[in-house]
């Protein structure tokens, strides 16, 4: 079951003027053709909202880089229609803390585990979807300078054609940790300095064993082969942080392998190189007047489990909502800042357990008695409910903690309509009635849908107002609150009218 077809149609994307004067506005600008930006553009055109992306990058990414899909991310694309992506991932039931492993196949999804996919693969499949619906994306397209008025934010910008302006109601950073809109707009970041440091490699013509999170006395070694590709990662304890304009090179890594595992693996070809490090950042705001941040140019970390692109994937289907909303002139006064309200403390706990993690991996052999302790942990049950809730971002919730059902993904409550499953996600908010003559049709300003409590996990609650995202804003058995919770999404005018661009 879909929910209601959006009521305004996908308006048309704007052209953009090639000559520096400012060409016709555009409602966003998104900065950063990535995975984030590449979601938030499908997100924003499929709620009728005409965007551009700016990228720096002359053609799409070809590296795998992030691998990783979690069970809510795999949830969200299933519900914007990318099953062909997903049939396209390996699924792993297991997950690690800091290569601790445990299982996540008891998680109530129908995506429970992880998936693995290479970030260009997800980045394509993204990149199509946001052609076929309209996105206007600028390649070779660098971002110059942002000026914010009382009703815009004009965008400088250099591409092929040279300088350019673009007006925008709302910029949104997609650009990643050292991208220029955080720059440019004076973000304020809570940051620390890189101490450690990573190499990896993808090389081919290897014949080394795997290893996963691999410790040994002189660093951490992982190896994992692939249709021919052996992807190669290591970290030297007590080697310097090299400051860098570029990629290693692979004698480098070769020599850094061997000093850590003793073996000689220079006689590979290397069709990747990398190096990263343990810095961090997290943007104390997430919004600032007509600018805001999503992904690593929000929260950057040590890229451990795949939680920096998950997390990132997250952002757009949070804001992209609220983004459009507001654009359009639906939403209630505050809605946008919810934005920060809900996905700045989740990127804070990512960060803590990143950094948990990596002192249990990297750490030297001082830290044997703490993953002791852990490995015990680990056995017990409730510990690893808690931690595959984390892993999968399954536990994640925008509501007062407790066990009340506002703030939750509606995705696990097992509701039906007439026509099928209850697709969690829509073009706006519902109004779900889970019992004979609640919330009966023309009495509220949103589309109502009977549906079935099929599980029984919803005793006593008889109607659910259900964001476009998924997730709970409200629930009970009585309507008497009921106009409050929507007046927290809705603008008063935008319930009585489909505003159009």
């Amino acid at each position: 079951m879909t929910r209601p077809p959006a009521t305004p149609p996908v308006a048309p994307a704007p052209s953009v003027a090639t000559a520096p004067s400012p060409g016709p506005p555009a409602p966003v600008v998104v900065v950063g053709a990535g995975p984030v930006g590449l979601l938030l553009a499908c997100e924003l055109r499929t709620a009728g909202v005409p965007v551009v992306v700016v990228e720096r990058l002359a053609e799409p990414m070809t590296e795998s880089r992030a691998s990783q899909l979690t069970a809510l991310t795999a949830e969200l694309l299933h519900e914007r229609g990318f099953d062909a992506l997903l049939a396209e991932a390996a699924h792993e039931p297991r997950a690690h803390f800091g290569g601790l492993g445990y299982d996540l196949s008891a998680l109530d999804s129908p995506y429970a585990g992880n998936w693995k996919v290479p970030q260009y693969r997800t980045e394509a499949f993204l990149g199509q979807r946001a052609a076929e619906l309209g996105a206007t994306v600028l390649r070779s397209t660098e971002l110059t300078g942002l000026t914010e008025g009382p009703d815009h934010v004009m965008c400088e910008v250099r591409g092929p054609a040279g300088p350019r302006r673009i007006e925008a109601r709302y910029v949104v950073g997609c650009d990643g940790a050292r991208g220029a809109v955080r720059r440019l707009a004076g973000f304020t970041v809570t940051a620390t300095a890189p101490t450690r440091e990573l190499l990896r490699a993808d090389v081919t013509g290897l014949a080394v064993r795997d290893r996963r999170f691999e410790r040994l006395p002189g660093g951490f070694a992982v190896a994992s082969t692939r249709e021919g590709v052996t992807r190669v990662m290591v970290h030297a304890t007590g080697r310097a942080v090299t400051a860098r304009t570029g990629p290693p090179e692979f004698a480098e890594i070769a020599a850094q392998w061997e000093r850590v595992t003793g073996e000689d693996i220079s006689g590979g070809r290397a069709v990747w190189l990398d190096a990263f490090d343990n810095s961090t950042a997290h943007a104390t705001a997430y919004r600032r007047g007509r600018v805001l941040l999503a992904g690593d140019a929000a929260h950057h970390h040590l890229p451990i489990g795949g939680q920096a692109l998950n997390t990132g994937l997250q952002d757009a289907v949070n804001l992209g909502w609220k983004l459009a909303a507001t654009a359009r002139g639906l939403a209630a006064p505050g809605l946008l800042d919810t934005y920060h309200d809900e996905r700045h403390p989740v990127a804070a706990r990512v960060l803590a357990h990143v950094t948990a993690q990596e002192l249990l991996l990297l750490g030297g052999s001082g830290t044997e008695p703490l993953r002791a302790v852990l490995t015990e942990l680990t056995g017990l049950d409730r510990v690893r409910t808690h931690l595959a809730a984390a892993a999968s971002n399954l536990g994640d919730r925008y509501g007062p903690p407790g066990p009340g059902l506002t703030g939750r993904r509606v995705a696990g409550l097992r509701l039906r309509t007439a026509e099928g499953p209850l697709l969690a996600t829509g073009p706006g908010p519902v109004l779900l009635t889970l019992a004979p003559g609640a919330a009966g049709p023309g009495r509220f300003s949103v589309p109502v849908l009977h549906a079935i409590d099929e599980s029984g996990s919803l005793p006593g609650i008889t109607t659910v107002l259900l964001r476009p995202d998924g997730y709970v804003a409200w629930a009970d058995d009585s309507e008497e609150d009921l106009d409050q919770a929507l007046g927290k999404l809705l603008h008063p005018e935008g319930r009585k009218r489909n505003a159009r661009l």
